[in-house]
């Protein structure tokens, strides 16, 4: 899962919407963190242990792993959060777009308290509004782009647009089966933490 997919899976508790933004850049226990904020980490953990593990999202990286190796999960990541976007009507009553805005609120209301790799950040995030141009082809298309970049080139990630179309419906049926799942997996892992 990626950035909105994250999000999303954090339910209406700001506190847990920010630990699971920052919880890629904390390693170990996150004991300096408010409680709130150390429940949004630790759900950030058992939401990519679940992904990664599970038959559904395996079998899209499968037809990713030839060409991208280890970044056909990083990939298939953002075709997920492709379709959340996309279908994001059939999840929430908030319109994407608003939703987006609220968020980038919290992020510069508590912007002093994260960490400085996600400082860094925020302000390309917003400008260029990442998570509402997942929604587009062309928003998947520039991503990918950026992220190859980010791997010097070395993933080979700006081509996967190219299975994304070709294999469009497949990925579309299989996020719709496995989030279904994944949101009953969050339901019961935050009643745990």
């Amino acid at each position: 899962m990626n950035f909105l997919a994250h999000l999303y899976l954090s339910g209406d508790d700001n506190d847990i919407k920010i630990g699971n933004f920052i919880a890629d850049g904390i390693h170990g226990k996150p004991d300096a963190y408010t409680p709130g904020v150390q429940r949004g980490i630790m759900l950030h953990r058992a939401i990519d242990t679940f992904t990664d593990a599970h038959p559904i999202f395996r079998q899209g990286t499968k037809r990713l792993h030839a060409n991208y190796h280890h970044y056909a999960g990083v990939i298939m990541d953002i075709f997920y959060d492709h379709f959340l976007a996309k279908n994001w009507h059939e999840y929430h009553k908030t319109p994407l777009a608003k939703y987006v805005d609220g968020f980038y609120e919290l992020l510069n209301e508590r912007f002093d308290t994260l960490p400085e790799r996600c400082q860094g950040m925020i302000p390309h995030m917003t400008t260029h509004n990442w998570l509402v141009s997942y929604a587009s082809l062309e928003g998947i298309a520039r991503t990918l782009s950026q992220m190859d970049h980010r791997t010097k080139k070395i993933s080979g990630m700006t081509s996967a647009i190219n299975e994304l179309q070709e294999f469009y419906a497949e990925f579309e049926q299989e996020f719709r089966a496995f989030f279904v799942e994944m949101q009953a997996h969050v339901k019961q892992k935050l009643t745990e933490l």
